[in-house]
């Protein structure tokens, strides 16, 4: 099969893998060496993500020690992949991966400071701070996920794309780490989770006392509309700079990893396009599509990548 035939997606069935994350449903259009590539990756960087946040959904202020071991856990973490350790089969498994595939060891020190950020932090005081910290929880493993899709294969062996994939991965990676934000605001308040900023909540009154009596079942009050406005035009602003940012890079990449990043891009305007700001109440029943629409709007995003090309 050629790089340019899409007909492999006549046999692809999504159906198992609608409830999984939607990165890992738009990389399932990628061949099976950088598919497990992907996967060996994400389990490295979702572990440490899941401590951290396993930690902070438990309510309650962890003491000063507490933290201190937390951080000392993401730093042995990070330093451990950065010397290729492999005492386990999943250590073996990720430094094999990082070397086959050329992929660079910042995201993961990108995430761990992140992680620690985190650790040391209730929230952020800034919707800048949120940028930055976005830089390590989602810009890093957007930065993996644009890379494996645009290694090159010479002779039998991976090559870095030829673009910078830190670069043109960060407007996706906030365009869907809003949107998460948005989908996600009942599920995240009530674990004790809180992705908006304090400058922001404050210009319209709210703080997160006031943002969890909602997610309960409270009722939604003006404020929290003009916010979640807020945080909508804030998405499509990058989602608009990340349509920009894949056409400059699609002659780069095969079709299957371009229509891979369609996919992924289409997966989240799904959600983002589910928001009612004046009318919606915010519930995840609300705002997360059913599988039989993701499954749909799938099968209509190959559709139209195959008719425009």
């Amino acid at each position: 099969m050629g790089v340019d035939d899409l007909s492999f997606t006549d046999e692809l069935d999504f159906r198992k893998v609608l409830k999984n994350p939607i990165l890992d449903i738009a990389a399932r259009l990628w061949e099976d060496d950088r598919y497990d590539a992907f996967k060996t990756c994400y389990v490295s960087m979702r572990a440490i993500d899941d401590l951290v946040d396993g930690v902070k959904s438990q309510g309650g202020t962890p003491s000063e020690a507490e933290r201190g071991h937390l951080a000392s856990r993401v730093n042995e973490w990070v330093q451990a992949i950065e010397e290729g350790q492999n005492n386990d089969v999943y250590q073996r498994r990720l430094a094999e991966t990082l070397e086959r595939f050329r992929i660079p060891l910042w995201p993961w020190r990108k995430l761990a400071e992140s992680m620690i950020y985190d650790i040391y932090h209730s929230g952020f005081s800034t919707f800048q701070d949120f940028l930055t910290y976005s830089e390590g929880a989602a810009v890093a493993p957007g930065s993996v996920f644009t890379f494996l899709c645009g290694v090159r294969k010479v002779d039998g062996e991976y090559h870095p794309p030829p673009f910078d994939a830190q670069e043109v991965s960060r407007s996706t990676a906030l365009y869907c780490y809003l949107v998460h934000i948005i989908r996600d605001f009942q599920k995240d308040q009530n674990e004790n989770l809180n992705y908006f900023s304090d400058d922001l909540m404050a210009e319209y009154g709210l703080n997160t006392s006031k943002l969890r009596e909602v997610a309960a079942g409270g009722k939604v009050s003006a404020g929290l509309r003009s916010l979640m406005g807020r945080y909508v035009k804030l998405a499509e602003g990058y989602g608009r700079e990340s349509r920009d940012a894949l056409e400059k890079i699609s002659p780069h990449l095969e079709p299957r990893y371009t229509l891979s990043l369609k996919v992924l891009h289409s997966l989240y305007d799904q959600i983002l396009e589910r928001v009612d700001v004046l009318h919606g109440s915010y519930t995840a029943a609300e705002l997360n599509p059913s599988p039989e629409e993701i499954d749909e709007r799938i099968r209509d995003t190959i559709s139209s990548f195959k008719s425009s090309r």
